[in-house]
């Protein structure tokens, strides 16, 4: 079914309208964990001090808060650094070239872990007595494969069957993660985990490049992606969000995989996206909309952060009512980049922003 909005002055309705006079397939506010007008970040934080960060997140996201990654700290606080501590007898280690599989466990993955397991009792501190949602972020399957080196050299990604060996070592570490932050956190409602894949969309067009460099990796097909992905988007008890910060994001296929929510730069959006947004929309699929920039720039106003996200809504058919339950505000990528006063800065605007879809969507 195409979702193309008809043609203005022909007569026509809006098929997702039409749907809504019918009393069809919209989702309501309690399919979703987090309450309407609410904002969030992607992940990754400037500076070292982890207690700061954390303390930023629920002070200025009190609706749907996150643990915040800061990757300045250096080895073992990257993404892949952080998404290999979290396998399960697959230690690694650092090479000149990046991450690599190795015998044992050594510093590196100490160091990883050591990150780790620091940042997990900051949470526990600073979280005593929240009660509500929590957001978490791991590197998906794929990503990772795309980056960790085999022992002699080759990426992951080349084989098969490392790519399954990942996967199910990742899912088992990752679900002891989820119990750990359970324990330490009680007051958790949901835990919102969100699935890192930035490199997917290179791995379905087939444009990963070799150790070497040299070469490209051969293309994945579309149902092989989502059967690996699906282990870890099906993880019980957690409602699987799936971040992508690249052009071309496979939204049909992250929907067939089990995603129950997308994240996503919103100014990557292009007209060629609207069907299949638009079918995840109805599907009842939740969206993390990326709305300000990662690193420092000038900040506009709530209303004009907020205008982008409800001209989509509107361009896809879908009413303003529905707006502000099932999508969520964020900066556009990590924080990483940026200073600690934008990052704070960053945050209270997409949370001031998400207002703004609630109170006034500028459905006309």
């Amino acid at each position: 079914m195409s979702f193309i909005r008809p043609s203005v002055g022909r007569g026509l309705e809006n098929p997702r309208r039409r749907r809504l006079r019918e009393g069809l397939g919209f989702p309501d506010v309690s399919d979703f964990p987090w309450g309407e007008a609410s904002a969030t970040g992607v992940g990754s934080h400037p500076g070292e001090n982890q207690v700061e960060a954390v303390k930023t997140v629920f002070g200025e996201l009190p609706a749907l808060p996150y643990l915040p990654e800061l990757p300045g700290r250096g080895v073992g606080a990257d993404m892949i650094g952080r998404g290999a501590s979290f396998l399960v007898e697959l230690p690694v280690e650092v090479w000149p070239s990046g991450w690599r599989f190795a015998d044992r466990p050594g510093r590196d993955l100490r160091r990883a872990r050591e990150h780790l397991t620091r940042d997990l009792d900051t949470l526990e501190e600073v979280a005593q007595g929240y009660e509500g949602p929590l957001k978490v972020q791991v590197c998906g399957p794929w990503t990772l494969a795309g980056a960790v080196e085999m022992r002699h050299g080759d990426k992951a990604l080349s084989d098969p069957g490392a790519v399954r060996d990942i996967t199910a070592s990742l899912i088992e570490g990752v679900a002891a993660h989820v119990a750990r932050i359970r324990r330490s956190v009680p007051g958790v409602t949901t835990i919102v985990l969100q699935v890192d894949e930035p490199g997917l969309p290179g791995v379905l067009a087939g444009t990963v490049p070799t150790a070497s460099g040299f070469g490209r990796l051969p293309a994945v097909e579309g149902p092989v992606a989502a059967e690996v992905l699906g282990g870890l988007l099906g993880l019980p008890g957690v409602f699987p969000v799936v971040h992508c910060c690249a052009p071309r994001v496979p939204v049909r296929l992250l929907r067939t995989a089990g995603a129950r929510g997308l994240s996503l730069d919103l100014k990557l959006i292009t007209g060629r996206d609207d069907d299949p947004i638009g079918e995840a929309v109805e599907a009842g699929l939740g969206f993390m909309f990326g709305v300000v920039p990662g690193v420092d720039s000038p900040l506009p106003d709530v209303g004009v952060v907020a205008r982008p996200v409800a001209e989509l809504w509107r361009r896809l058919g879908f009413p303003a009512a529905t707006l502000a339950g099932q999508v969520v505000l964020t900066p556009s990528c990590g924080l990483a980049g940026a200073s600690p006063a934008y990052a704070k800065a960053a945050l209270a605007k997409c949370r001031e922003s998400a207002r703004v879809l609630r109170e006034d969507p500028g459905e006309e």
